[in-house]
């Protein structure tokens, strides 16, 4: 039996994963909107008492583990194409969001926050993420958000 190459996989487990967050929300089939301009975080999305929190109301850790989570996939973005990226962009948040416990719902009416929350945290990794994806924001690769 023959496998595949892992470059043909690769990119179809970032398809079933988009696909597979789309579902989990509930946007699958709505249209994507222009990104709304994130404002100041809210007492809602405040971090919890004395945990120091960044621009976007997350905490350092788990800015820095989507910093990192980001730097990781850098070098697959830059390789594959945007849209393959955008994919793997997509998937990449939903699986941050939902390690650390943070309210999807809140993301999805305001996709700007990622781009809030990494100009905070790490804006190299962001410029350079956006740049291998095309994009002119980390909000616009959002699909459904």
């Amino acid at each position: 039996m023959r496998r595949r190459p892992a470059t043909v996989a690769a990119p179809a487990a970032l398809a079933a994963g988009a696909v597979a967050l789309a579902a989990l929300t509930g946007c699958a089939g709505q249209g994507t909107a222009p990104a709304p301009q994130s404002a100041v975080p809210t007492s809602s999305r405040a971090a919890p008492p004395g945990v120091a929190a960044v621009p976007g109301g997350v905490t350092e850790a788990q800015a820095t583990q989507l910093c990192r989570d980001l730097e990781g996939q850098l070098q697959s973005w830059r390789t594959y194409t945007p849209t393959i990226g955008k994919t793997g962009l997509n998937g990449l948040v939903g699986t941050w969001i939902a390690q650390n416990n943070l309210n999807a719902l809140d993301f999805l009416q305001d996709r700007g926050r990622i781009d809030v929350i990494t100009t905070a945290a790490c804006p190299d990794i962001r410029q350079e993420a956006v740049t291998a994806l095309e994009i002119p924001d980390l909000a616009s690769g959002l699909i459904g958000f």
